[in-house]
């Protein structure tokens, strides 16, 4: 499906939805063009790989094959790290928030609250440590770093 039409997202969002319905959140997970197959147990993998593509041939949907993996136990999925104990964060968009100096202007605040929105839920009680950072978002208010503000930083960097 070409993806420069109107509705090209929200029309593949609900084939695949109708295709995968009876494994969704089960044994398939996807997000735009990203499908993770998986399975509680190892043994039934190759089964639970077969069913997806059954129904990839089923509606003449093709894979990247380099793209894909199999048969592994972690990957990345929507920039996240997947592992059978949970979700991760990649370690190099931790690193890119602790270099991060102090933003300067709105520019930099909205680039750093876009950066923690990724990660928000796995920082704790982020919308409250950002409070400081509202009253700098607001139109019409000069953009002056204050105390309050590098203490909420250096609170979301530790």
């Amino acid at each position: 499906m070409p993806f420069g039409l109107k509705n090209a997202g929200a029309t593949y969002q609900k084939a695949m939805q109708k295709i995968f319905d009876d494994m969704l959140h089960k044994n398939v997970e996807y997000y735009v063009d990203d499908l993770v197959v998986k399975s509680k147990k190892r043994e039934n993998h190759f089964h639970d790989l077969r069913k997806v593509f059954e129904r990839l041939r089923r509606y003449q949907l093709k894979m990247n094959s380099s793209k894909c993996a199999f048969g592994v136990t972690s990957g990345k999925f929507l920039g996240f790290i997947v592992r059978q104990r949970g979700i991760e964060i990649e370690q190099a968009k931790i690193d890119a928030i602790l270099r991060m100096p102090e933003p300067r202007n709105i520019h930099e605040l909205k680039s750093l609250q876009g950066k923690l929105a990724y990660l928000r839920r796995f920082i704790s009680n982020l919308a409250g440590r950002c409070q400081p950072f509202s009253r700098l978002m607001k139109k019409d208010v000069p953009f002056q770093w204050d105390e309050a503000c590098d203490k909420a930083f250096k609170s979301i960097k530790s």
